[in-house]
């Protein structure tokens, strides 16, 4: 019986780890949400022309 309530506690410490490692993954995936949508905003705000930047060759004299 001594054995079965030790599985019992092991088992209700396991459940209440992996509900807890679930919560973290969870808060982390939000921030990285939130920081990329809020690159996404800074990047709208910037002006773009469209074009590729050429890096051309200094003018010969």
């Amino acid at each position: 019986m001594y054995e079965y309530e030790i599985q019992q506690l092991r088992s209700a410490e396991l459940i209440r780890r992996a509900a807890h490692e679930r919560l973290a993954r969870e808060v982390v995936r939000g921030r990285r949400a939130a920081r990329r949508e809020a690159a996404r905003h800074a990047a709208e705000g910037e002006v773009h022309t469209g074009r590729s930047r050429r890096h051309r060759s200094p003018r010969t004299a």
